[in-house]
């Protein structure tokens, strides 16, 4: 145990307090119990050891982060690890990478119930489903998800360019208003197609020449580590799933035709239908369907994206169509916060009440004049006017 504690304080020292993600300050550190939750990449192992640094200037014996990937797993349990170390006066456990750990969410229920004064955090991939399984936790945690960088926060980190986040209601309400806020500072569209290329993981800062390299493998480790990890899928799967997401990638916003799409990957439809949600949950896909589809059930979607745009030029560079990575940006930058559908008419129905057509600065209200509650969002402009509104802004989210 005491080289746990060693390679703890190692990661400790590395860890600057620069620069932190939106999420930082929204987490209630208080609770007994924290899950965050993300896909590789997305910096959860950061924000967790800078929470411990800027808290815990001393951390002592009543802090310990742990990796469970570590060789100390191959022969000791959770239970075991959190019985010694709350004997030695431990307080505040940290567990990264929990989805990686067999039977995890028993023993840390099991952890969780027998210790009333620890208090767990631990890490996981978004494919995990932390209330099912052996042991519901739904009662006891509190679950973060930790998406990608959006624009606003690229700009921060890569350009040191800080400004506040605008919810959605301000955008549409204030646009004109947020255009001059941000332009007395910097040109937005000077920095929007690299965000759009190498900005939504925060990696980038390890070399954007080698970023969509390095978002290759991280796909594969999603797809060959964190998901058989998390959900006992086999090899013969995960290869389906590979070649399920290639075709998608070449022909995103994709309209599966589940038939057809079946027989290609050689899967059944259910099989097929289950793997574009495990898809979803491991952060590579988003899937939308109309309003009368119901939010929670498993139905065919009507439209596939993937994530991000990131992705989009990692996985086929030379099938990125700008129009596709317009709406794959809105898309991606709204859902965090917002339930988006397919509405009859646009591209784009948020929260059941408000739709958004995604297009160039050209783009007119034409296809949804007659509505309401219809917004143009344009790329390639810095202001908008009434109700059209420059894409870039929506990376303001959060």
């Amino acid at each position: 145990m005491e080289q746990l504690y060693d390679i703890f304080n190692i990661k400790l020292r590395g860890i600057s307090l620069k620069y932190k993600r939106f999420l930082f300050g929204k987490i209630d550190w208080s609770n007994r119990l924290i899950s965050l939750l993300g896909a590789r990449g997305t910096g959860k192992t950061t924000l967790i050891l800078q929470h411990i640094k800027e808290q815990f200037k001393q951390p002592g014996n009543l802090i310990l982060y742990v990796d469970v990937n570590h060789p100390y797993f191959s022969q000791h349990t959770i239970l075991e690890l959190a019985d010694t170390f709350y004997k030695k006066g431990g307080k505040f456990l940290f567990l990264d990478e929990i989805h990686k750990y067999y039977n995890w969410s028993t023993e840390i229920k099991q952890v969780y119930d027998t210790y009333f004064d620890l208090n767990i955090v631990f890490t996981g991939s978004s494919v995990i489903e932390i209330l099912k399984g052996e042991a519901d936790l739904s009662r006891r945690v509190v679950s973060y998800l930790l998406p990608g960088l959006s624009f606003r926060e690229y700009l921060e980190l890569d350009k040191e360019f800080v400004f506040e986040p605008f919810n959605l209601q301000t955008i549409l309400s204030d646009h004109r208003e947020i255009s001059n806020i941000i332009t007395q500072k910097i040109r937005p569209l000077e920095f929007f197609q690299d965000y759009l290329r190498f900005g939504y993981y925060p990696f980038f800062v390890e070399g954007k020449a080698v970023y969509l390299e390095k978002l290759l493998n991280t796909i594969n480790l999603i797809l060959e580590v964190d998901v058989p990890a998390a959900k006992n899928i086999d090899l013969i799967s995960i290869k389906k799933m590979k070649k399920l997401l290639s075709v998608i990638s070449t022909s995103v916003p994709f309209k599966p035709n589940t038939h057809k799409l079946s027989v290609m990957i050689e899967v059944s439809r259910l099989s097929l239908v289950q793997f574009f949600y495990l898809l979803e949950n491991a952060q590579l896909l988003n899937l939308l369907h109309t309003s009368t589809h119901g939010v929670q059930s498993l139905g065919k979607p009507e439209k596939i994206y993937l994530n991000n745009p990131n992705l989009m030029y990692a996985l086929a560079p030379n099938m990125a169509d700008v129009g596709t990575i317009r709406e794959t940006f809105f898309f991606n930058q709204t859902k965090h916060t917002h339930l988006i559908q397919l509405p009859e008419k646009g591209d784009f129905l948020v929260d059941q009440t408000l739709i958004f057509e995604v297009g160039g600065k050209n783009k007119s209200m034409k296809q949804i004049s007659n509505l309401e509650n219809a917004w143009v969002v344009a790329d390639e402009i810095e202001y908008g006017f009434e109700k059209k509104i420059p894409l870039w802004m929506f990376g303001f989210q959060y």
